[in-house]
C-alpha cells in the first residue's frame, strides 16, 4: 500500500482570518499558534487577527492567553509603525501556567506576522513639481508617503495607492500635530514665506523629526534661519535642519532633485553617512 502524507485541515476561523487578511489595507498582525505541547485550549494552526484596536478575528485559544497575545500583538505593532529595525515576524513561547496563570500546564509557541505595516513614514509638505517625482521614487521603496498640499488639483496628479495619503488643507500648519517624532518631514512648498510657519509650528510643538528637509539654496536657509531665531526657534533645533535637501549629486531638474533625496532618505534610514 503506497504510503501517503497527513494534511491537517485549516480550521474554519483560520481560513475567515487569511480571507480577511488579504482585505485589509490597515497595520495589522496575523498570530498563528505553531507549535503546542501538553494541554492547551487551541491546536495548532490556529490563527488571529489583531489591529491596534484590538483583536479582529479568529482565536487562539480565549481566555488569558488571547489576551496576553492581543496585548504583545498591539505593542509589538506599535514599535513595528516606527521602528525600521522591528522585525517582520516573532516568536513567542509561553508556559500556559507559568508564564500565562492558567491551570492548564501546556507549552504553546506563537507567531507572531505584521501586515500592512510601513515603518519608515515620509511626510511632505507641498505637492509641486518636485514633490511629484518624489513621491514616485518614495513609492518603490517600503514606506508610507503623506503628502499635504492646499492645492486639490496638485493632489489629484498624485498616483491612487494604499502607500500614499494625500491630505487637503488650506492651512499646512494643521497637519503638525500629526507628524510623529520618527517621521521624515520635508517642505516643499511654494516658497520661503509658506515653509518658515510649518517649521515654526514643529519646533511650537516640540517636534524634533528624525529628518527635518527643506528645499532650497544656502541662501534659502539662511533667511529661514534668519526668521526662525526671530520667533525664538533655538539653535539646537536649527542645527538639525537640512537645506538644501538630497545628495550633492548634481542635476536641477526634478526627477533630479527627487533621486538625490529619495537617496538620502535610504542612506540616513540605513545609517550610512551621506558624503
Amino acid at each position: 500500500m503506497a504510503g501517503h502524507i497527513g494534511v491537517t485541515a485549516i480550521p474554519a476561523h483560520a481560513r475567515a482570518c487569511l480571507t480577511t487578511l488579504a482585505t485589509l489595507q490597515q497595520p495589522v498582525v496575523l498570530v498563528t499558534l505553531v507549535s503546542r505541547v501538553g494541554s492547551t485550549p487551541q491546536d495548532v494552526g490556529a490563527k488571529m487577527l489583531v489591529d491596534a484596536s484590538g483583536r479582529l478575528e479568529g482565536t487562539v485559544g480565549g481566555g488569558r492567553i488571547e489576551e496576553r497575545a492581543i496585548a504583545e500583538a498591539k505593542t509589538w505593532l506599535a514599535t513595528a509603525q516606527g521602528d525600521a529595525t522591528t522585525p517582520p515576524c516573532l516568536l513567542r513561547e509561553w508556559n500556559l501556567q507559568r508564564d500565562i496563570g492558567m491551570t492548564c500546564g501546556g507549552v504553546v509557541t506563537l507567531l507572531f506576522e505584521a501586515f500592512n505595516v510601513a515603518p519608515w513614514r515620509v511626510v511632505l509638505f507641498g505637492a509641486g513639481h518636485v514633490a511629484q517625482s518624489l513621491v514616485r521614487s518614495l513609492l518603490l521603496l517600503d514606506c508610507h508617503v503623506v503628502c499635504v498640499d492646499s492645492r486639490a488639483e496638485w493632489l489629484q496628479k498624485l498616483p491612487a495607492t494604499p502607500q500614499l495619503s494625500t491630505v487637503q488643507l488650506d492651512d499646512l500648519r494643521l497637519y503638525v500635530p500629526h507628524v510623529r517624532a520618527q517621521d521624515a518631514v520635508i517642505c516643499m512648498t511654494m516658497g520661503h514665506a509658506t515653509d518658515q510657519p510649518i517649521l515654526q509650528a514643529l519646533y511650537a510643538q516640540d517636534l524634533t523629526p528624525a529628518y527635518l528637509g527643506v528645499i532650497g539654496s544656502d541662501a534659502k536657509r539662511k533667511a529661514l534661519e534668519k526668521g526662525l531665531r526671530a520667533l525664538g526657534v533655538s539653535e539646537p533645533w536649527l542645527a538639525q535642519l537640512r537645506c538644501p535637501v538630497g545628495l550633492p549629486i548634481g542635476g536641477n531638474q526634478p526627477g533630479e532633485i527627487a533621486i538625490s533625496v529619495a537617496a538620502e532618505l535610504v542612506a540616513l534610514r540605513h545609517a550610512v553617512a551621506a558624503e
